[in-house]
Formats: C-alpha cells, structure tokens, sequence
C-alpha cells in the first residue's frame, strides 16, 4: 500500500477496502493478456445477483451547528443524505450550507438544493441528474 494511499485513509477519505480493491485491479490488468473467447469459457456464465448494495438515504433535520459533523460522518461513509435546515436559524443555516459544502468538495461529492433550506448531500458513488426547478417549470 502507498503512502499516499496510507494518508487518505488515515483521514478518512476513503476505505482500507477501496485501496485493497484498487491494487487488485492493478494487479489483474498487469497479468498477461488472453483470448476473450478463453476467458469465457474459464469464467462460465456466472453473474451475481447480489453485486450492488442496497443504498440507504439518511435523512437529517439538524437543530444546531454541532449536528453537521453527524452529516458528515455520513458522507465520509459514503451514504447520501437529505438535509432539512427549516429548525436553525438563517446564519446557521449558512454556516452549515458552506460546512457541508467543503465536506463534499473534500470527498470528491455534489451538493443540491432540492427545496427551500432542502439540500441533498451525495458522495462519489452516487450521481445527480436534474435539478428540482427544471421539473418544476417543465409542470406548469
């Protein structure tokens, strides 16, 4: 493992798992070349139907600044979630917005507004398509 790979899981940008599995494709692609049509038949036709996980949206309604770290922690877990900011104030609100915005930024991640003080926080592995005011304006 390199030590750059080392640093970022140290802290906490990605996964002792991620950096196993990265070197194992390294490894794989650096194996000597063969047929398709040997590979096949050494493989046989056996797909998994439990590959992709199951995804979990967190949803989160924080009532002070000290609860964005909890968004956070989520994120850095690579789960998306929902951020309802109706219970803080406007400046909170702001403070927590630009927080969650580096946090995002830092893993690679989106942030959208989805509603008034509604954002949704994704990681890496989830993308985004759309925004909420072009279905609007395409309804009316």
């Amino acid at each position: 493992m390199g030590m750059m790979n080392k640093f970022m899981n140290f802290i906490g940008i990605q996964e002792e798992e991620e950096v196993v599995e990265r070197e194992r494709v390294v490894e794989q692609s650096e194996d000597v070349e063969t047929n398709p049509v040997e590979q096949r038949k050494s493989k046989g036709n056996i797909v998994s139907i439990h590959s992709q996980k199951n995804v979990r949206v967190v949803l989160n309604e924080p009532k002070s600044y000290e609860d964005t770290q909890e968004i956070a922690d989520h994120l850095r877990s690579r789960r998306p979630i929902v951020v309802n900011l109706h219970l803080v104030r406007p400046d909170q609100a702001t403070r927590i917005v630009d927080f969650l915005s580096g946090t995002v930024y830092a893993l690679n991640g989106s942030i959208s507004k989805i509603g008034p003080n509604i954002f949704l926080c994704t990681p890496d592995t989830v993308e985004i398509h759309g925004s909420i005011s072009e279905i609007l304006h395409h309804e009316g």
